[in-house]
């Protein structure tokens, strides 16, 4: 089965994950993207979410909070924000991030910055989904 290099990457921790891959699914500002090998050249803004990485039969999840992606025929890189493990992430911080953020956005208060407010619910909920924890 043909594969193509995934190449994720940091600022804070540098290099996340690299691995020759089957398959990416990402959500970008445009949609749910499925990256295979020998795909078009593309360049776009991720959203933040749960990836999909497929490898043989398996499948995996790794956070990013957003970021780029460029994808050539051989080879995906990704620049996010942050980006994490499954291992990596604190299913009760996550979930009282949550639950923070929809309290926020459910006092409707001109002090709340609501953009604010749902990127984090934004990003609890990608982190929670990785662990495969599902929230409202």
């Amino acid at each position: 089965m043909a594969t193509i290099l995934l190449e994720v990457a940091t600022p804070d921790k540098g290099e996340v994950f690299s691995k020759e891959i089957n398959m990416l699914i990402v959500r970008s500002i445009c949609g749910e993207l499925g990256i295979l090998p020998k795909h078009a050249r593309l360049l776009t803004e991720l959203i933040p979410h749960a990836m999909r990485i497929k490898e043989g039969s398996g499948e995996t999840k790794l956070f990013v909070s957003g970021g780029f992606m460029e994808v050539t025929p051989d080879k995906i890189t990704i620049l996010a924000d942050a980006a994490e493990n499954p291992d990596d992430i604190d299913v009760e911080r996550a979930k009282a991030a949550y639950q923070r953020a929809e309290e926020r956005l459910n006092k409707k208060s001109p002090e709340i910055d609501i953009d604010r407010a749902e990127a984090a619910l934004a990003r609890a909920k990608a982190r929670l989904l990785v662990k495969g924890v599902h929230m409202g």
